[in-house]
């Protein structure tokens, strides 16, 4: 006799949205997770996806659409949605836009022609906006960059909180000429803009802000001209981990020295930034968790479409290293964490 989710569910004494939650590790408490688990061993259940493609039409697949691959934010938020995805017994289909929107249409095409069960999107500016007047005919669920629109389920990290806690540790340290490079292509990028001029209005000093496409090439050049000019900040934050390498490279190609010349600061704690020179202060954001909880959204979804959609708001962790400690040498050698002030929460 075939095991269904609906049987586990009601052996676990669940609905069937929990035991999908718990098989696409979302938010369960740990009692129901293991009497869910407990469940699906005494049932020997399996997903069995040959029958649920046939049942519903649709090919037990999440697409995943993102703007750049080799950026590893990405990597690492397809990599928390492929390990939900595969103890669900679904697959992944996964699409690079390169920050283009017509790659971007073709690929949602693509998803519907696949008839995809769900898809999880990080969409560039002008893509969120068209998603906004022509919703989608699918289940789907933002990740990264999800702006002001209440259409879809969506996780995102607090950026305006985050860049607040870069300004801020900045100022704290005694650099007051704070400079920042942010993507230009996304939400998440114009959010951290947003949030770096207010905090900077805040303690009465001027911003500097500079929109870029999002790539390590053109951090790079648009660096190497700001501090070859007259208005050279001596700091300098870096919206995500594309252009914090911009960024360390212009400083290394004109011989300034990271933090005596220029203090940086950035997001995204990818392992890189560990090793250059005295270690590069980041925001890290919880990559893992970006991926599971919208995976989660999703099969919260496909169970209930009727759902209000909901907003999932992540803080992240600013790891202070030396690159933003030159006025106080004693502490370059530390490697300080300290926790956001915001907290994750659920919206609705």
């Amino acid at each position: 006799m075939s095991i269904s989710i609906k049987d586990v569910a009601e052996k676990a004494g669940v609905s069937v949205a929990t035991v999908s939650r718990v098989l696409s590790e979302g938010p369960v408490r740990a009692d129901t997770k293991e009497r869910v688990h407990a469940a699906i061993k005494a049932l020997g259940y399996r997903p069995n996806l040959s029958a649920r493609r046939l049942r519903t039409q649709h090919a037990q697949t999440i697409g995943l659409i993102v703007s750049d691959i080799r950026n590893p934010f990405f990597t690492a938020v397809g990599r928390g949605v492929e390990d939900a995805a595969y103890r669900a017994g679904m697959r992944v289909l996964l699409c690079n836009t390169d920050e283009n929107v017509e790659r971007e249409r073709m690929y949602l095409r693509l998803m519907q022609e696949e008839r995809v069960t769900g898809l999880i999107l990080a969409p560039t500016l002008a893509m969120l906006d068209q998603l906004q007047k022509n919703p989608l005919q699918f289940p789907a669920v933002l990740i990264d960059r999800a702006g002001a629109g209440g259409l879809y389920d969506s996780v995102v990290l607090d950026n305006r909180e985050a860049a607040n806690t870069l300004v801020e540790h900045l100022f704290e340290e005694g650099y007051r000429r704070i400079g920042g490079v942010f993507g230009q292509t996304s939400a998440t990028g114009l959010e951290r803009r947003d949030g770096y001029c207010a905090s900077m209005k805040a303690r009465g000093l001027t911003p500097d802000p500079r929109l870029l496409p999002p790539t390590v090439d053109a951090g790079e050049k648009a660096m190497s001209e700001w501090l070859a000019g007259p208005d050279a900040p001596e700091a300098i934050i870096a919206s995500n981990g594309l252009l914090l390498m911009g960024v360390v490279k212009a400083a290394q190609r004109l011989g300034r020295a990271i933090p005596s010349d220029l203090a940086v600061a950035g997001f995204d704690n990818e392992d890189w930034t560990e090793v250059v020179g005295p270690g590069l202060t980041v925001i890290e954001q919880p990559v893992h968790d970006i991926g599971r909880n919208a995976m989660s959204l999703l099969f919260d979804r496909l169970q209930n479409p009727g759902l209000a959609p909901r907003k999932v708001v992540l803080s992240g962790r600013c790891i202070v290293r030396g690159s933003t400690l030159a006025s106080k040498p004693a502490a370059l050698a530390e490697n300080r964490s300290a926790p956001l002030t915001g907290a994750a929460a659920m919206n609705p």
